[in-house]
């Protein structure tokens, strides 16, 4: 647990999260996020977390539970939005036999699942106010009764909450309640958005491409100089979401040759992109990946063309650019790429 509890920011969360799910990133914003992440992460209190869609909120509530106490015990999720009011109640509280036409046996509910662990509301904003009021009650008393039930139900679960939406705006229109506002926001982490994490845009694609690669049971493609420009310019409206389904898009219609700009298929950037050379280096970006793939083919350069879409002579000129070979002579695999990894 310690040694959990300690893990840098790049580290990977223990193997129940997926491997596309590594929670990268050196962003201030980011490095936050996962600063409070690690201080809630022991104690038993209710967290709230808030961001945009596609942020990875589920991503860390999972991390949060794999790092906590309870990460021995269930982790259940429960999008509120997916659900209309009628079905809601019962989905989260269980049911008795014949409470409801069609209701052949009982079914508990997703609480009592996910006893002695952690459930996660995500949408919780899209709650109706009825359903909330329920929420309330269980939130404040640690039991509830099965639809149709009498019986009295304890349970000891953590609550993680999420939503995409301004809470305190819905207050003040009326759709959440103060009351529940105040019982989920024992704790808040606010995740960033995608456009606001220039320095982890690359190392997340690096980490999404080597997942992708493995479940395609592929080569690992690499990024053309052209692409990796594009993924810096794009303003990411669907955030990490939609950086992994644009790289695993492109990584199919490459064919296992180096994904370009025009296989990510990204809509023209709204803005000039403002890169701050401290974070993002382009020229280091290249060089690295160069160097990667080179190892990959055990240093045969037409095989590294190849990949990275270039011409043999395109390949020579940057290798003399980044000093990855001496002017003449065969590249040494062991002096030169491992040094430039």
């Amino acid at each position: 647990m310690s040694a959990l509890l300690s893990m840098r920011s790049r580290d990977v969360v223990p193997s129940e999260i997926h491997l596309a799910d590594f929670v990268i990133g050196h962003s201030a914003g980011w490095a936050d996020a996962m600063k409070r992440a690690r201080l809630v992460a022991p104690t038993e209190a209710t967290v709230l977390l808030q961001g945009e869609s596609g942020t990875g909120k589920e991503v860390m509530a999972r991390l949060i539970h794999a790092i906590s106490p309870r990460e021995n015990r269930p982790f259940v999720a429960i999008n509120c939005a997916a659900l209309p009011e009628n079905l809601l109640e019962s989905e989260l509280f269980g049911y008795e036999r014949g409470a409801f036409t069609g209701a052949q046996q009982a079914k508990p509910g997703q609480v009592e699942i996910a006893a002695g662990g952690v459930l996660f509301l995500d949408e919780v904003s899209e709650m109706s106010l009825a359903a909330q009021a329920k929420l309330l009650r269980f939130l404040q008393e640690r039991e509830f009764q099965r639809l149709g039930g009498t019986r009295v139900v304890k349970t000891n679960v953590r609550i993680v909450a999420a939503t995409n939406r301004d809470l305190q705006q819905a207050m003040e229109r009326g759709t959440f309640r103060h009351d529940l506002y105040y019982r989920l926001q024992v704790f808040t982490i606010q995740l960033p958005p995608l456009r606001e994490r220039q320095a982890d845009i690359v190392p997340l694609a690096e980490a999404f491409l080597l997942d992708i690669s493995r479940s395609m049971r592929r080569p690992l493609v690499a990024l053309t100089p052209e692409a990796t420009e594009a993924l810096l310019s794009h303003t990411w409206p669907g955030n990490v979401r939609e950086l992994r389904n644009a790289l695993e898009r492109a990584a199919i219609v490459s064919e296992g040759g180096a994904i370009t700009a025009a296989q990510l298929s990204l809509a023209a950037p709204r803005r000039s992109p403002q890169f701050d050379e401290a974070e993002v280096n382009l020229d280091a970006i290249q060089r690295r990946t160069i160097a990667r793939v080179l190892n990959q083919v055990r240093g045969n350069k037409s095989q590294a063309a190849k990949r990275l879409g270039l011409t043999r002579n395109q390949l020579y000129e940057r290798l003399r650019k980044y000093n990855l070979e001496p002017p003449a002579g065969p590249f040494d695999d062991q002096a030169g790429l491992m040094a430039a990894v």
